[in-house]
């Protein structure tokens, strides 16, 4: 068998790229814009009065409203952060069969926790005998448990860590032995009705992932699999009715976002060390984003902009607005320096999971002690500040749980 050194040593042969181990700021700043976002629009269902152009479009609405965007931003960036996290594993000297693992133990977790999830929304709580927060909380609770990072926790034995896990793992499976959904009438077990936001980011980062480990040097066939993965979006809804149809577990739409912005950091990195090279992969990305942009309206009459139902304008016009942004990003950030900003935000970009599974124990929380916020706090303007200010301040809560080592890590 060969040595992990000299298989690390052919993967980083294979995959031609310049490794870099220092992070790139902006993609961290983007990250943490997102997080905020996700979980500001995430509060709107406490709201009244928001305006139209926040929220989601309904599935057959021709159009996308801002909370239409921020998903797909992040699919894109968890495109961006595929060869950079991999390539570091490669200077590490992991072997294949190494990162393999790691890929696959990371895509199990974020299955696990979207599936748990996603049926936390279908609980029948009647028949299930105790209040469906309750099962919320202990989920969270049991996903901490499970997933955080121990290895932080310098002065806690391995024999404590375990047991901790144990019990975390229990628990889940508590609440699947408990669990009852659906109606009086047709009650049904826990089944991934859709895999939830987590699933479908560990379905699509599963896909890329393994491309990008197995043809990093070979770019070009990247480039392909994208396009391949732009027409399997269009013949999603039959287009082409001569044409099967299939999905990779989920829609395409997905894993082309994904793939946006694996690509965008492939050439980020091929580019990188050339004279004038950012300049162009500044020129190029900006390009290409206004191109996906204008491709997105010129099907819009033949394939309407929806993200419920992921049509390929959809992806094409989010794929655009996720290149442009990030670009004016890496401008500000990483060419002009111009960072401080986004420090009371850094917790969402470098503890993003915990930051999502904050609401998670603090809405059942609300529920469970009975607190309701006053009439005045949950309409319009005033409303969405409120949603603001608890956006950000779960985000300084991490920040304080991140200072004290406390964080989720996959």
């Amino acid at each position: 068998m060969k040595s992990v050194v000299y298989s690390s040593f052919m993967l980083m042969e294979k995959t031609n790229f310049p490794l870099t181990t220092h992070r790139i700021r902006s993609i961290d700043i983007l990250r943490a814009l997102t997080m905020l976002l996700m979980i500001f629009v995430n509060d709107f269902w406490s709201l009244t009065d928001v305006p139209k152009w926040l929220l989601h479009t309904k599935a057959q609405e021709d159009g996308m409203g801002f909370s239409d965007v921020i998903f797909p931003m992040f699919l894109f960036i968890v495109g961006l952060s595929i060869p950079l996290a991999i390539n570091i594993r490669i200077q590490k000297s992991e072997s294949r069969p190494t990162i393999l693992s790691h890929i696959l133990t990371r895509t199990l977790a974020l299955l696990v926790m979207g599936f748990f999830m996603v049926n936390y929304e279908s609980i029948n709580q009647e028949a299930m005998g105790f209040r469906k927060h309750i099962w919320q909380l202990l989920m969270a609770v049991a996903i901490f448990l499970i997933w955080m990072d121990y290895k932080r926790l310098a002065n806690l034995r391995k024999e404590v860590t375990w047991g901790l896990k144990a019990v975390g793992v229990l628990i889940l499976a508590y609440l699947m032995w408990v669990y009852k959904g659906g109606t009086a009438e047709n009650l049904v077990w826990m089944r991934p009705h859709w895999w939830g936001i987590l699933g479908l980011i560990g379905w699509a980062y599963l896909l890329n992932s393994l491309l990008y480990l197995f043809l990093g040097k070979r770019w070009g066939y990247l480039l392909i699999a994208f396009v391949v993965l732009l027409f399997m979006n269009v013949q999603e809804s039959g287009f082409f009715e001569s044409l099967p149809t299939f999905q990779l577990v989920i829609s395409a739409s997905n894993h082309v976002l994904v793939m946006g912005g694996m690509l965008c950091t492939v050439l980020y990195l091929k580019l990188k060390t050339r004279e004038k090279g950012i300049s162009q992969f500044l020129a190029l990305i900006t390009f290409f984003g206004a191109l996906f942009i204008s491709y997105g309206f010129l099907i819009r009459p033949a394939f309407p902009i929806s993200k419920i139902l992921a049509t390929p304008s959809w992806t094409a016009i989010c794929m655009g607005i996720s290149l442009l942004s990030y670009t004016l990003l890496y401008l500000l950030v990483d060419q002009l320096n111009f960072y401080k900003w986004a420090k009371p935000i850094k917790p969402a970009g470098t503890s993003t999971l915990t930051c999502y599974l904050m609401p998670y124990f603090i809405y059942p929380a609300i529920v469970l002690v009975g607190f309701k916020w006053p009439d005045f706090l949950s309409v319009g303007m005033v409303g969405l500040m409120k949603s603001f200010l608890f956006s950000l301040a779960i985000i300084l809560l991490v920040g304080v749980f991140e200072k004290k080592n406390i964080k989720l890590r996959i």
